[in-house]
């Protein structure tokens, strides 16, 4: 096979230590392999770069396994080009197996040009991507730190939730420290409601009535203290998110403009696939490195259901979460695209088909560094014409046993 890159290696990275292999120019046109074996330590991953760079290497491959590829690829990228690879496309002939043999065969993948990139973000954006995350699942803790203080007055025979739609807010949580501090009075508790809760005294005060109990009264403070430690988590969080993100603050404002994504949706999907689309090609890449492409299974010349490939979980969580979003927008393209697909294809797949379409104008607006240009609800009648769409109505008439007969206006 013809030899893309002359000076090439392959490292298989495990938790303690990395295997590496190059493969240079040798005496007679022939190809030269060297192996080494590395610790992962800062001082075993400084010897493997100058190794490398003794070598004259010029791009290094390595397999993606969890997070210990990280430490490897960050000591090595300002020194030599790194390809992180999918595991899925280093499958390796049957036989022994062995780390050596494993990292001499990423290094002939590369070598001879099989295999491709993954897509690692520049430093900045790996930052914003951690803290976005660390965000997220903090923001997901809180939901589930919600529901079981819901379990927990609901074992008490407290129902609250029942009463008032949101156990975080304001009136809820007085009550909810009220009984945890030892008030056991239903119209005392049911006193602490602020605003429009106060039309449902009489409903409050029959919903705090139950079997609460110092254990409960435990448990209730417990997760309120929580609550309100992932809280100003949350918030700082946020506050270090605005710092770091403030360099695309443009490209913040021109996502915005897409329905169903605000800010915060916003940055994370900056912190997700960074702003240099040049990076992807394409739109149509861009979707196949999420997973969110349409799947395609032909064999035998039959044209077989295909299913999404598997993608990064938390770009796909979030542009779900912002197509579901879409969908209940008024008047616009994605909420008519979601209406059209959901009668024929089922709610879940019809998310799927607008996140999509977001992650497609996202690539866009990123490229070309313009806003969101919505083509309208009515979208998918403008685009044919008015005598095609006419007649789908009339078959649909005729269908129903109608006779129909149409006429068009004269001009005005």
């Amino acid at each position: 096979m013809e030899t893309i890159t002359e000076r090439v290696a392959g490292l298989d990275v495990h938790k303690d230590t990395v295997v590496a292999c190059v493969h240079v120019p040798g005496a007679g046109g022939r190809r030269e392999s060297n192996s080494h074996e590395f610790s992962t330590t800062t001082a075993g991953l400084l010897a493997l770069r100058d190794w490398l760079v003794a070598h004259q290497v010029t791009l290094c491959g390595m397999e993606a396994t969890g997070t210990y590829w990280k430490p490897v690829y960050y000591c090595l990228e300002d020194e030599i080009e790194c390809w992180l690879l999918n595991a899925r496309h280093l499958r390796n002939v049957p036989g022994r197996k062995t780390d050596t043999q494993d990292a001499a065969w990423i290094c002939q993948l590369v070598e001879h040009g099989l295999v491709r990139p993954s897509f690692v973000p520049p430093p900045e954006i790996r930052d914003l991507r951690n803290l976005t995350r660390y965000r997220k699942a903090q923001i997901e803790e809180r939901t589930r730190e919600a529901q079981r203080l819901d379990k927990v007055l609901q074992d008490a025979g407290i129902k609250l939730s029942s009463v008032a739609s949101d156990l975080r807010g304001v009136s809820a949580q007085a009550m909810l420290r009220a009984l945890a501090g030892g008030e056991r009075d239903p119209e005392i508790l049911a006193e602490l409601a602020k605003g429009t809760l106060r039309r449902k005294l009489p409903e409050l005060a029959e919903a705090l009535v139950g079997r609460f109990r110092a254990h409960h009264a435990l448990l209730v403070g417990e997760i309120l203290a929580k609550l309100d430690y992932l809280d100003e988590a949350i918030g700082r969080l946020s506050v270090e998110i605005e710092r770091v993100i403030a360099p695309f603050g443009p490209q913040v404002e021109l996502l915005r403009t897409i329905p169903g994504v605000d800010r915060r949706m916003a940055e994370a999907l900056i912190a997700e696939i960074g702003v240099d689309m040049g990076r992807f090609g394409t739109s149509a890449r861009l979707a196949s490195w999420a997973g969110l492409c349409p799947g395609q299974h032909q064999s035998a010349g039959r044209q077989r259901r295909g299913t999404t490939r598997k993608g990064s979980k938390w770009l796909r969580m979030y542009l779900t979460q912002a197509a579901k979003a879409a969908s209940r927008t008024k008047g616009t393209y994605l909420s008519s695209q979601y209406a059209r697909l959901r009668g024929r294809r089922g709610g879940a797949r019809a998310t799927i088909a607008v996140a999509h379409s977001i992650l497609v104008a996202a690539f866009h607006i990123l490229e070309r560094g313009t806003p969101y240009e919505d083509l309208g609800a009515d979208w998918f009648i403008r685009r044919r014409s008015p005598e095609h769409h006419a007649r789908t109505l009339v078959h649909q008439l005729e269908a129903l046993g109608f006779d129909v007969s149409i006429q068009e206006h004269a001009a005005a």
